[in-house]
């Protein structure tokens, strides 16, 4: 068995990609800021960077901040990943990143190529949006009277277990490129996902549709964001609810 290194492995997705490749047998060790004997944080590099990857065979970079510094952390990593002779970088990118003009999908899309020019043989999964993330938005919005959305745009949520499974599965196969795309099993309007949650949640709001301006959300209303071709998740945003908030009257699907 191969030697695997996790980073951001204390986080929503790198946790469970964790759990999976111990469970296959795998020594793998977690790289998070907070989280020691491999307390490092990426966007400084050091000599931590370089110990956490001493004779490790393969990375899986899931460490991420919308904070800013994802392209500088990822110099740093491959730059130690070189030294240390890994011979797989595995990255989890977003569905999209080449198509929205967002910040924050620019940033992921120059790490891609940062791992693809790396000089390590290197697979990149992208996936839609997980069910947690699109909880945390319709939890915000929320807390108003009124749940404001864009109008005419949609998503495709994802089941984050599933794509841990999938990276994991990445991880222990040769390098492979850029590998298909991995999307929820549904591409759903956003007024849809927010009656959902406000079924399962117990909350009664008006939702409201808003036309916005802007190219990030045209790029959004275009379904840039979306894989409807690569719909291969199987479990879907009201099993999520079910599992994490139990059954409320009203908190089945409508719209």
């Amino acid at each position: 068995m191969t030697t695997i290194l996790v980073t951001g492995g204390t986080g929503t997705l790198g946790r469970l990609v964790t759990e999976r490749l111990r469970t296959d047998g795998h020594e793998v060790r977690v790289l998070s800021r907070h989280s020691e004997p491999y307390a490092v944080d990426l966007r400084e590099g050091g000599s931590g960077l370089n110990a956490a990857l001493t004779g490790v065979d393969t990375v899986v970079h899931c460490a991420t901040t919308q904070r800013g510094g994802d392209e500088r952390s990822a110099a740093n990593l491959i730059a130690a990943a070189r030294r240390a002779g890994a011979t797989h970088l595995v990255y989890i990118s977003i569905v999209g990143v080449d198509r929205v003009p967002l910040g924050y999908y620019r940033s992921k899309y120059a790490v891609e190529k940062l791992v693809a020019e790396s000089g390590i043989g290197w697979t990149v999964l992208r996936a839609t949006q997980f069910h947690d993330l699109v909880v945390q938005m319709l939890r915000a919005l929320a807390k108003l009277p009124v749940v404001v959305l864009p109008a005419h745009a949609s998503d495709q949520p994802v089941e984050v277990a599933e794509v841990a499974d999938r990276l994991a599965e990445l991880a222990q196969g040769a390098p492979a490129g850029r590998v298909p795309d991995m999307g929820g099993p549904e591409v759903r309007t956003f007024a849809s996902l927010a009656r959902a949650y406000l079924g399962a949640t117990g909350r009664r709001r008006a939702v409201v549709n808003v036309p916005l301006a802007g190219r990030t959300y045209r790029a959004f209303r275009a379904g840039g964001h979306l894989a409807p071709e690569h719909a291969v998740g199987e479990g879907t945003f009201e099993e999520y609810l079910e599992g994490r908030f139990g059954h409320r009257e009203g908190g089945r699907r409508r719209g």
